[in-house]
């Protein structure tokens, strides 16, 4: 079976449609995007306040090395003295296999300029790990 010139052309339209996702290929994303994104969701969680669910949403060896509640203390000292994130940019990403003081594995440290009210020049590093089911989640996160 042949297509006539119209039916070609709407197949290869079709192919190319495919192929394609908010104009990149649907090839597997680097990981220090898809490090990048998770640090940002994860973000959003501490942002709201919401640190059982950092938690919850953190890397297997993070919720191996602290408690919900020690977690929950630690952040909240952390970031209520900033107050409220003001703007938060991507500054640097780079991927490591090895880390000091961490187990071997695949890592993404994405470090962010931040501005908070009570902060106006910060740089959050949140460092991702590679869990074994193959997800980047959050493993290590501080202010400077």
């Amino acid at each position: 079976m042949t297509f006539g010139p119209p039916r070609r052309f709407a197949a290869i339209a079709a192919l190319l449609l495919l192929s394609l996702r908010g104009g990149q290929p649907l090839a597997a994303k680097k990981p220090e995007v898809l490090a990048q994104e998770a640090a940002q969701s994860w973000l959003r969680l501490v942002d709201e306040a919401k640190y059982p669910q950092s938690w919850a949403r953190s890397a297997k060896v993070f919720k191996a090395a602290v408690a919900p509640a020690k977690w929950e203390e630690i952040l909240s000292g952390v970031r209520k003295p900033l107050g409220r994130l003001i703007s938060r940019k991507v500054k640097s990403r780079e991927l490591s296999e090895q880390l000091a003081g961490a187990p071997a594995g695949k890592y993404v440290v994405t470090k962010f300029d931040a501005v908070f009210a009570r902060k106006t020049a910060a740089v959050e590093t949140v460092t991702c790990a590679l869990d074994p089911d193959g997800v980047w989640r959050v493993s290590g996160y501080y202010v400077l």
